[in-house]
């Protein structure tokens, strides 16, 4: 069975903001060019091992290009703030891991059933 953790309230927090914040870059990013910088289209020579192409990209438009900045930055605090957490210093080298593996699959439904 697995073990369970009594992580603190703003850990998790920072957690599920993080998991959300990453879904609206995905979501961002697929709407988004393939390239931040206008470029031209390529596509690979016929000798290579894998064929691959894009079209041409117009590059990102500043409001787009400042949202993915302004979330990248966030991810970064949050992900800053989780990782250097005092919680973690109750943990041996061994169980760390598996203790940052749980936080990253806890989910806001797992905390209501626990309380």
């Amino acid at each position: 069975m697995a073990a369970s953790y009594d992580f603190p309230q703003d850990l998790t927090d920072a957690q599920d903001e993080l998991r959300q914040l990453r879904a609206e870059l995905r979501t961002l990013y697929q709407r988004v060019p393939w390239s931040a910088e206008p470029q031209d289209a390529w596509e690979t020579h016929g000798n290579a091992w894998r064929q691959a192409s894009r079209p041409a990209s117009p590059g990102w438009d500043p409001q787009d290009a400042a949202e993915i900045a302004r979330l990248r930055a966030r991810e970064l605090e949050l992900a800053t703030a989780i990782v250097t957490h005092a919680y973690w210093r109750g943990f041996t080298a061994a169980d760390v891991l598996a203790a940052r593996t749980a936080l990253k699959h806890h989910t806001p439904e797992m905390a209501d059933a626990a309380g």
